[in-house]
């Protein structure tokens, strides 16, 4: 085999002839074959805007009818919810025992605290 040393690698004769076949063909094209460099066309660019445009669209109009769908399809298996408990719920006053104090009474009125 016919290995030839480059910075310390050794290369095979198919990657030595891939090689040099590239760097001919580089070596081939002249600034005569490129083209003129020329700045994007507005046309492109509202093509583009257009197109990301519609695709928004198509994404949200998707989001809404996937919503409805899950919607729709949601309440048809829950019962609704009552409008107000089924039963009055009551609480009575349970008496605490030994707080049985008499009431007070009111006390005659005295002479100062009544109107001349």
């Amino acid at each position: 085999m016919n290995h030839s040393p480059v910075d310390g690698a050794v290369r095979e004769p198919v990657e030595e002839r891939l090689r040099a076949a590239l760097a001919a063909r580089a070596n081939a094209v002249g600034p005569a074959d490129l083209r003129p460099l020329r700045p994007p066309s507005g046309a492109l660019r509202a093509h583009r805007l257009s197109l990301r445009g519609t695709v928004v669209g198509l994404l949200a109009l998707a989001a809404v009818a996937a919503l409805v769908l899950l919607t729709l399809r949601d309440s048809g298996t829950r019962p609704s919810e009552p409008a107000r408990p089924p039963r009055p719920t009551f609480s009575t006053p349970s008496p605490v025992p030994g707080s049985a104090s008499p009431t007070p009474v009111a006390s005659p009125s005295s002479p100062e605290s009544d109107p001349p």
